[in-house]
């Protein structure tokens, strides 16, 4: 019974690396085309892989390729619908000379007890949330959200594949935003 399951489990894992080497750039290209920038879609190739490796069955599906591409469109779906934010150049408009211009509350200081007191806590309970990370996930989300180095860039840095960085970035993102919800 135990080689049964041995087996199934070796055949499974071939499923999944056949299916990673065979889609992973189609289905990274077909997810890009779809989002705004890298980065999203990185965040959802991830969650596909995630999806297929979670199913516990993988040889009922008939059609890998098109459940592959079925789970991108609903991610991409799922991320369309959930509230994002806007970038800084896309809170800007061009005045009658043609250069960028800002509202006024972005520039302000803004400083009332209110609001410091709101950012404060924010910082409290965001790097609270940010240690209780593993240290390689952590390290991850630093150099690329603090640091604002790219994943290829902190993974020639740390020696590491790419998929390896993009997978610890995703899960430390992943507990970051259950931790920081109700902030």
């Amino acid at each position: 019974m135990d080689e049964l399951i041995a087996i199934s489990m070796v055949q499974r894992q071939q499923i999944i690396q056949n299916a990673v080497k065979n889609y992973g750039k189609r289905l990274f290209n077909f997810i890009r085309s779809r989002v705004k920038n890298d980065e999203d879609a990185e965040d959802i190739l991830q969650d596909v892989w995630y999806s297929l490796t979670s199913i516990v069955d993988i040889e009922p599906i008939e059609q890998l390729s098109a459940w592959l591409y079925r789970v991108s469109r609903n991610r991409i779906v799922d991320k369309s619908r959930k509230q994002t934010t806007q970038s800084l150049e896309e809170l800007a408009y061009e005045d009658e000379e043609g250069e960028l211009v800002f509202p006024e509350n972005l520039l302000s200081d803004g400083k009332n007890p209110e609001t410091e007191l709101e950012r404060k806590n924010f910082r409290e309970v965001f790097y609270a949330a940010l240690n209780e990370l593993p240290e390689k996930q952590r390290e991850v989300f630093v150099m690329n959200e603090l640091e604002d180095m790219t994943l290829q860039q902190i993974a020639d840095k740390c020696g590491e594949s790419i998929k390896t960085i993009i997978s610890r970035k995703r899960y430390a993102v992943v507990h970051l935003r259950e931790r920081l919800k109700n902030m």
